[in-house]
């Protein structure tokens, strides 16, 4: 079952796991992926954490602990997210330390709901990273425009940033600029760079889902024939720009004084069409020096497809650049859809980020009904 996910890391893509629970961790089931399916490192969200308290009994008694200090369910929601988090750090330390700091990591989302606010996010960002203690941890922040300036700032303070819901090409290079502009900020600070990381989480699976839709309205057979590659190109096109900004002169002073490149990361790599083969977006964006993060189910369906076979990005972005052209051609708006996906997952998050809370209630109340 392993052998497509280690010529996967051999390629040179890091394998995160999109998922955690305490159930996870105290099963030793974290372990074992790690030992077994290669991951290096986990990746979180309000949907994840909601989906983990909801079900089973493992939060119970921190829960009941949280209740009878009467602490307010966004209080409660932070001890428990962050308490997974640091366990899952621990786990993942040996990767950590043997990786030279770049793998071995777990990201964590500052409230979604911060998502226009520069300060809030910089101050929510310094507080996670300070109740996680853990130097393996990855705050993540969102590609907004107000977000831009917050990762720059955090990344300054030397707090290592995984930076989502990125849809764009041009939204990516202004994620790319915000890191370089915090680390030269850190160097003028004199913070030792190498202690410094960063991802650019990049989504996939949405671009399909909200394009598709849209060829598939238009109806024709050229429409048609362009379904299920937006995705894809769009990706391999990030990806040579992440190419070009750190070849740049710029970039190569900051790696001069120790800086860590800001590695590209496939978010939403779970197929959302079953007609599509459901590792689609691991095997086709195969790159040296990326991360793909996955649900167990894209894992398991990378190593029973068993078709890994070496960088799929590399010479393709003459084509991936027509596939956007033809869209574009066919009255399909690139810029359009990825505003609406940007606003979309943000929303999303919020939701999700409501949803955490609803259910961290009614667990609470549950366990200590007069106490809650």
């Amino acid at each position: 079952m392993t052998d497509a996910l280690k010529r996967l890391s051999d390629e040179g893509v890091a394998i995160w796991l999109d998922d955690l629970s305490r159930k996870r961790i105290t099963s030793g089931n974290l372990a074992e992926l790690i030992d077994q399916q290669h991951v290096v490192g986990v990746t979180t969200n309000p949907s994840i954490f909601q989906k983990a308290i909801s079900q089973g009994d493992g939060y119970d008694s921190q829960l009941q602990d949280l209740a009878v200090r009467r602490l307010t369910v966004e209080e409660a929601v932070r001890m428990i997210t962050t308490a997974d988090v640091r366990d899952a750090a621990d786990i993942l330390r040996p990767l950590f330390d043997s990786s030279e700091h770049q793998d071995g990591r777990v990201s964590i989302e500052v409230d979604p709901r911060l998502a226009h606010n520069t300060k809030a996010t910089v101050a929510e960002a310094k507080q996670l990273a300070w109740l996680v203690d853990r130097p393996n941890t990855l705050i993540k922040i969102p590609a907004t425009k107000p977000g831009l300036p917050a990762i720059t700032e955090v990344i300054a303070r030397g707090i290592s940033v995984n930076v989502t819901l990125i849809f764009s090409l041009e939204r990516y290079r202004e994620v790319m600029d915000a890191y370089l502009t915090g680390l030269e900020k850190a160097r003028t600070a004199g913070l030792d760079l190498s202690e410094i990381h960063s991802v650019a989480s990049f989504f996939v699976s949405r671009v399909d889902t909200e394009i598709d839709k849209r060829l598939e309205k238009i109806g024709t057979d050229e429409a048609k024939a362009l379904k299920g590659k937006a995705a894809v190109a769009n990706a391999r096109l990030a990806y040579e720009a992440y190419e070009e900004v750190f070849s740049s002169d710029r970039w190569l002073a900051l790696e001069k004084a120790g800086a860590n490149k800001q590695r590209p990361l496939w978010a939403s790599t779970g197929v959302k069409d079953p007609a599509y083969p459901a590792d689609l977006y691991v095997y086709e964006l195969v790159a040296p020096n990326t991360v793909n993060t996955m649900p167990e189910a894209t894992m398991d369906a990378v190593a029973q497809q068993d078709r890994i076979s070496g960088d799929r990005v590399h010479g393709t972005y003459e084509q991936a650049r027509a596939d956007i052209d033809a869209l574009e051609a066919l009255g399909v708006s690139y810029d359009d859809v990825v505003q609406v996906l940007e606003d979309e997952g943000v929303e999303k998050f919020e939701a999700s980020w409501n949803e955490l809370l609803d259910s961290t209630k009614a667990e609470l109340e549950r366990l200590f009904p007069s106490e809650a």
